[in-house]
C-alpha cells in the first residue's frame, strides 16, 4: 500500500476532531482527514475490482438497475448535503455503481461513493424499491463517515495520539487497526460497524432513499425478509446488526419522517 500521512492530534485536540452526523446530529470523532480515507479505499476498491467479475450493464437489466437506483440515491444524498450546508463533504465523491457476479447476500459503499451489490443479494430485495433501501442503508454509512469513525475509535483505543503528519506504514498499530476498520484482506466492505451505527444507517438510508423517490415503507418486509435468510447463520450483511425486533420498531417509529420527504417526490 502506498504510503499515506494520517494526522493524530493528543490531548484536548481531540475535541477539535469531533464531527456531526448528518440528519441524526449525533457527535462522532473522526481524526482521519477524509481525503485520506477516499484515498485508501479507492486503492482497496480497485484492487477489488481487478479480482472479481461486474456485470455489465450493457444487456443486463439488474446491472443497469443497480447503476439506475445508485445514482437516485446519489443524487438525493447530494442534494439532502446542499440544502443542509454540507455540500462540501461529498464534493469529492466520485460516484460508481458496480453488480459483481458472487453469490454472498452483501453490499456496500466505501468513502468517495463506490458502492457494490453482490448479484446473491437480488433474489431477496425481489424488487428495485428494496434494492433501493439497501443501497441507501450502505451509502448512509459512507455519508455517516462510520468507517472513519471506527478506525479514529480504534486509534484512540491503541493510544495512538501522534501530533503530526505519521506515514501509515511506518506504525504498525495504525496499519493493523485500519485493516480491521476496512478489512482489508477478507470479503471487501464488511465492516463491523456498532449496532448504533447500523441503526444510524438505516435512519439515514430511510431518508436517502425516500428523497430518491423510492416507498419508504418497503423497509420493514425487506428487513424482514432478511433476517429469514440464511437460516441460523445470516447473511454478511446481517453479521453485526441490531435485532430484528429493534430494527423493525425503529423503522416503524421513523416512517412518517420518512414518509414526509417522500411525499414531496411524488
Amino acid at each position: 500500500m502506498k504510503k499515506i500521512a494520517l494526522l493524530f492530534v493528543a490531548g484536548t485536540g481531540l475535541l477539535y476532531a469531533c464531527t456531526r452526523v448528518p440528519i441524526t446530529g449525533r457527535s462522532q470523532l473522526n481524526l482521519i482527514p477524509e481525503s485520506t480515507i477516499q484515498s485508501m479505499a479507492l486503492q482497496e476498491y480497485q484492487t477489488f475490482l481487478s479480482q472479481n467479475k461486474t456485470v455489465s450493464p450493457t444487456g443486463s437489466k439488474d446491472a443497469e438497475m443497480v447503476r439506475r437506483v445508485g445514482g437516485r440515491i446519489a443524487q438525493a444524498v447530494t442534494t439532502y448535503m446542499a440544502q443542509n450546508n454540507l455540500g462540501n463533504e461529498v464534493a469529492n465523491y466520485k460516484w460508481e455503481f458496480n453488480l459483481v457476479n458472487d453469490k454472498q447476500v452483501n453490499a456496500w459503499c466505501m468513502p468517495g461513493g463506490k458502492v457494490v451489490v453482490y448479484t446473491g443479494l437480488l433474489p431477496v430485495t425481489q424488487n428495485e424499491t428494496a434494492l433501493a433501501c439497501v443501497m441507501g442503508h450502505e451509502i448512509a454509512h459512507a455519508i455517516a463517515r462510520h468507517g472513519n469513525e471506527r478506525m479514529s475509535q480504534g486509534l484512540v483505543a491503541q493510544g495512538i495520539q501522534v501530533a503530526g503528519a505519521v506515514a501509515l506504514n511506518k506504525n504498525p498499530q495504525a496499519q493493523n487497526i485500519f485493516m480491521q476498520a476496512f478489512n482489508v484482506g477478507g470479503p471487501l466492505g464488511l465492516m463491523a460497524y456498532g449496532r448504533q451505527n447500523e441503526l444510524e444507517a438505516d435512519h439515514l438510508g430511510l431518508i436517502f432513499m425516500a428523497m430518491a423517490g423510492y416507498n419508504p415503507q418497503e423497509a420493514v418486509p425487506f428487513w424482514t425478509r432478511m433476517a429469514n435468510t440464511g437460516g441460523q447463520k445470516p447473511p454478511e450483511l446481517l453479521s453485526t446488526h441490531p435485532s430484528d425486533e429493534r430494527r423493525i420498531a425503529q423503522l416503524q417509529k421513523l416512517m412518517p419522517e420518512a414518509m414526509k420527504y417522500y411525499s414531496t417526490q411524488r
